[in-house]
């Protein structure tokens, strides 16, 4: 496509974008939706905060899987900027032993535990979402360990250590935005095919120095399903999402972010949010995503197959 053409669609797509609901919410933080929702939850007998936006309804359900022994409250920045996008997140606390390590590590039976939270949730009575979940719709955020526990969900596999007990992929699944993620063999090798059934975006510190930006990319050349996504965050590295670096008890970074992490956390959460928001079927966030999104964001480069 020529200068003008992409310039005339960029401008088209912006005029789009502006009569939708999503607009604030892209443009500004300070426009956000106001009066915000944040209150502490029980999901199948983990601890999980839960962020939404005060003003809206019909909300899907995004369930955030942690990195190996990040806490949840490390996530609460990128939790909030994901919610004014229109999501309810909920964020567990999810304890478990992992080759012979006990430790926060996400597993796949989360995200059917969720569906039954979101179930439930909406009907009770005192809930702050009460009668305001889509219980239709579950999308996943993953982070490192948690990325890992999304992109084997995406495909239906228990993939020890993953998957603890084999449980189904449930059918309310939409979406994945996985964050430091790959399958990239420990030994190297080729990335193993990864059959998925809902689109994955996989977000992407360029400065990440515990899983490498190249297995990534390798990782999404093995995706088989578009739409699929690579959204590279420049001067991020493995904890660019969280509150801040190096959360204590994970794997620290030993490869310095560049980027402020304000910045980076943001970014993040508007390409995962916009990601997931165009699975679920939302035009508007569609015309940002593919027509706006990469051209006026200059911390990330944007690969895709749609």
């Amino acid at each position: 496509m020529n200068a003008l053409l992409r310039l005339a669609a960029s401008a088209s797509a912006a005029l789009a974008l502006a009569a939708s609901p999503l607009a604030a919410a892209t443009a500004s933080p300070a426009r956000a939706s106001a009066d915000p929702i944040e209150y502490p939850t029980t999901v199948h007998g983990d601890a999980a905060d839960v962020y939404a936006p005060g003003d809206r309804a019909n909300l899907p359900v995004a369930l955030l899987l942690q990195g190996a022994n990040v806490d949840k409250s490390h996530y609460s920045a990128f939790a909030r900027a994901v919610a004014r996008l229109g999501f309810a997140v909920v964020v567990p606390n999810h304890r478990r032993a992992v080759f012979g390590q006990t430790g926060l590590y996400a597993e796949t039976a989360q995200a059917a535990w969720t569906v039954e939270w979101m179930r439930a949730e909406d009907a009770r009575a005192g809930s702050p979402l009460r009668g305001r979940i889509d219980e239709r719709s579950l999308v996943l955020l993953g982070h490192s360990f948690g990325g890992a526990t999304g992109l084997a969900l995406t495909t239906g596999a228990c993939a020890p250590p993953f998957c603890a007990d084999p449980a189904a992929r449930p059918a309310e699944l939409k979406g994945a935005a996985l964050h430091g993620t790959n399958n990239t063999p420990r030994g190297g090798g080729a990335n193993p095919p990864v059959p998925n059934s809902v689109p994955v975006a996989l977000v992407q510190g360029t400065a990440d120095g515990v899983a490498a930006p190249a297995a990534a990319a390798g990782t999404y050349d093995a995706i088989q399903r578009p739409p699929k996504m690579l959204v590279s965050v420049t001067g991020a590295n493995h904890y660019g999402l969280t509150d801040g670096q190096n959360p204590a008890g994970a794997l620290p970074d030993p490869s310095p972010q560049t980027l402020g992490q304000d910045a980076s956390i943001r970014a993040s959460a508007r390409w995962s949010g916009m990601f997931l928001r165009t699975a679920l079927g939302d035009r508007w966030a569609a015309a940002w995503l593919y027509g706006v999104g990469d051209g006026v964001d200059e911390d990330v480069t944007v690969t895709y197959v749609r």
